[in-house]
């Protein structure tokens, strides 16, 4: 085992905030049973968050953050786990107050962890990561609600990103015919090469103006984006539909009416991937590596990065510039 090994440090000292690739030792991470080397992780909106000095997401300073992470197990303390086993964890408290993915070395409480399920390797785990799960999740609550291929049209938002992007191509795999918001006229191609049998605006969703009822447009819906794209999404559901949401990009406020909820039976249902439970979570990875699974991963790889070139990077969510997913290369 390494003695020293590198990690992305982020730091906040008085107004000086830095990331950088630093060396650390393993008495630096935190407490945890499993010892994992880190082979791949992602990036997420809330990992660029934690690389910005005001974005809310880390609690604590000095800090590796990194909500995703795959590796080998190094060692052990819980019987679960042993050296040897490949393994994915993300959500809890990784890359929010406890040392993250951006490390070649990881200490993780054993609760957290999720057995790497067969059919997935640990590249394509991180190709999925948090978004790919929350797509998953978002889907699985959809067919518990009662929609089928047979009751509309999907509605996906915010579809290059990647949630959006997965939940694409995991609707289209099972049979729904997808319609993609996006703000990107020059990512059709990428939408419908996942399977989008239509490419719309975000306009075609909210024009501005929020109805307490419109036009019955679609069965199901996975929505990323929240707010008030959000509140006139959910006029246009049709009777008994159903709308997964799992993301705030366009604000926390939700100016929207009961009418749906009581006039047409809508169904919001809110996705939360962060402290889902560990039966629902094996569950959903399964799925990602059976029925879920997209046909080709690495149309979804917008960049592969080493934890050097990471920094760079990190700032694409934010700038709105994502389409699929930022994998990194956490070993030397």
């Amino acid at each position: 085992m390494m003695a020293k090994f590198n990690a992305l440090v982020v730091n906040k000292e008085d107004e000086e905030f830095s990331v950088n690739v630093k060396e650390l030792s393993i008495d630096d991470l935190p407490e945890g049973e499993v010892l994992i080397k880190v082979k791949y992780s992602g990036v997420n909106y809330k990992d660029s968050l934690a690389t910005i000095p005001n974005g809310n997401i880390v609690r604590t300073y000095p800090f590796v953050p990194g909500i995703d992470l795959a590796g080998v197990v190094m060692s052990s303390d819980d019987s679960r786990f042993k050296e040897g086993d490949e393994v994915i964890a993300t959500s809890y408290e990784i890359g929010v107050s406890h040392y993250g993915g951006y490390s070649e070395y990881a200490r993780i409480p054993a609760k957290w962890i999720v057995p790497l399920p067969e059919g997935l390797s640990l590249k394509e785990a991180m190709v999925m990561g948090t978004a790919g799960f929350t797509a998953a999740l978002s889907v699985q609550r959809l067919l518990e609600s009662g929609v089928t291929p047979e009751s509309g049209k999907a509605l996906v938002t915010g579809a290059t990103g990647g949630v959006g992007s997965f939940a694409v191509s995991i609707l289209a795999n099972l049979g729904f015919t997808v319609e993609a918001s996006t703000g990107k006229e020059s990512e059709a191609g990428f939408l419908t090469e996942l399977g989008a049998s239509a490419i719309i605006s975000r306009e075609e969703v909210f024009d501005g103006k929020i109805r307490a009822l419109g036009k019955q447009k679609w069965a199901a819906a996975v929505d990323p984006v929240g707010g008030e794209p959000l509140a006139s999404l959910l006029s246009q559901i049709q009777y008994g539909g159903s709308v997964a949401v799992s993301g705030l990009t366009a604000g926390t406020k939700l100016p929207a009416t009961v009418f749906p909820f009581i006039l047409r039976g809508v169904n919001l249902l809110g996705i939360d991937s962060v402290y889902c439970p560990m039966e629902t979570r094996l569950s959903v990875w399964k799925r990602l590596a059976t029925d879920f699974k997209p046909d080709n991963l690495d149309v979804f790889i917008q960049q592969e990065v080493t934890l050097q070139e990471l920094p760079d990077f990190l700032s694409i969510p934010l700038e709105g510039k994502a389409k699929g997913r930022i994998l990194v290369k956490c070993e030397s």
